[in-house]
């Protein structure tokens, strides 16, 4: 089965095809097919992740899957949520995930409570218009390190402890990240959905 995935991050691309190829599920990139991002204007994960998926549909005719996935800190009330891949240009730096990582820690400097969890939103739908949109939602918690650790993954991951495996998430071998991440908890509750709905 083919699908488009509604995002223009390669590492989420590469992350997710890994993941979805056991069930013969091929990814394409939206960009590939000339698709550009639209505007993401809500504020839940799964809302956003629904109008990607739409827009990537109406865009390519093919069925989509899009991922809305963010860090949220517990001092911050859920934040940077949403606003996760453009968290450093709030504070005046430009957008990449080692200055969201560098803003994240300068924010938190003094802040006892580091308390933060990774959560992925899947959304897939078959056409624009689907009525029974597939939806997934993978939630990990952790804790906010001070400094980066580990070389592996993307985003937040260099600062993202799992306390179950005493490291970060960048710390961790692909397959073991794989298999505990948000990321990876949705695909398999989506690769599931699609197995009783969809094939």
């Amino acid at each position: 089965m083919k699908l488009v995935l509604a995002s223009h991050n390669p590492g989420k691309l590469v992350e997710l095809q890994a993941l979805m190829a056991p069930l013969g599920v091929q990814l394409i990139a939206q960009g590939e097919l000339g698709v550009v991002e639209p505007e993401e204007p809500f504020h839940t994960f799964v809302e956003n992740a629904l109008l990607k998926a739409r827009h990537a549909s109406r865009a390519t005719g093919l069925p989509a899957l899009a991922d809305d996935a963010g860090l949220c800190v517990a001092a911050f009330g859920g934040e940077p949520g949403v606003q996760t891949a453009t968290y450093a240009t709030r504070f005046g730096y430009e957008k990449g995930d080692a200055n969201n990582v560098r803003a994240l820690l300068e924010q938190m400097q003094g802040v006892q409570d580091r308390r933060a969890a990774m959560v992925s939103t899947l959304v897939a739908v078959r056409t624009p218009q689907d009525p029974e949109p597939l939806i997934a939602v993978g939630r990990v918690g952790g804790e906010i390190t001070q400094a980066p650790r580990g070389s592996g993954g993307f985003g937040f991951d260099p600062v993202m402890f799992l306390p179950e495996f005493g490291k970060t998430f960048a710390e961790l071998p692909t397959e073991v990240k794989n298999a505990h991440s948000h990321r990876g908890r949705a695909v398999r509750q989506m690769l599931a959905l699609m197995q009783e709905y969809w094939l």
